[in-house]
């Protein structure tokens, strides 16, 4: 039996993706691609999720690659990981560099109107309403600190 090479490294999107792993796993490495979307990409591609992404042939990482590219119109909005952008109004498919400007533009947004969320990611506060009085706090101090004698 023959010896197959692996492709150590295979390019989807800008993102260099792990050819030792799984398809569904490797596609987890691409910024705003979770494991069900990867699960949904590999049974559009016609790709079993569970085979090395680096034996496959060039033509299954091609099938990849489309299905990633145009993976907005193919599913519904409601798997979208943006369903109404602020601007344009329309849902997309954000990956890569796109999905972080588009976050940090949103909370660039929010400091600037001054709403609750925004003035609690500026100051560094928790911001989705979980206790605050002993837990999340900064540093080493564990418990509550004594004033020595």
């Amino acid at each position: 039996m023959e010896e197959q090479e692996i492709n150590y490294f295979v390019r989807i999107e800008n993102a260099d993706l792990d050819g030792t792993k799984s398809v569904q796993i490797a596609l987890t490495g691409l910024p705003g691609i979770g494991m069900h979307t990867s699960a949904v990409i590999s049974d559009m591609a016609d790709v079993d999720p569970r085979a090395t992404l680096g034996l496959l042939d060039e033509e299954h990482v091609e099938r990849i690659r489309n299905v990633v590219t145009d993976y907005q119109n193919l599913v519904p909005v409601w798997m979208l990981n943006r369903q109404k952008d602020v601007y344009t109004g329309e849902a997309k498919q954000l990956l890569g560099s796109d999905l972080s400007l588009a976050l940090e533009d949103d909370i660039n947004r929010m400091r600037k109107i001054r709403c609750y969320r925004g003035i609690r990611h500026e100051t560094g506060q928790k911001v989705r309403g979980q206790r605050t009085k002993s837990s999340g706090r900064r540093g080493s101090t564990v418990g509550v600190s004594r004033k020595k004698k």
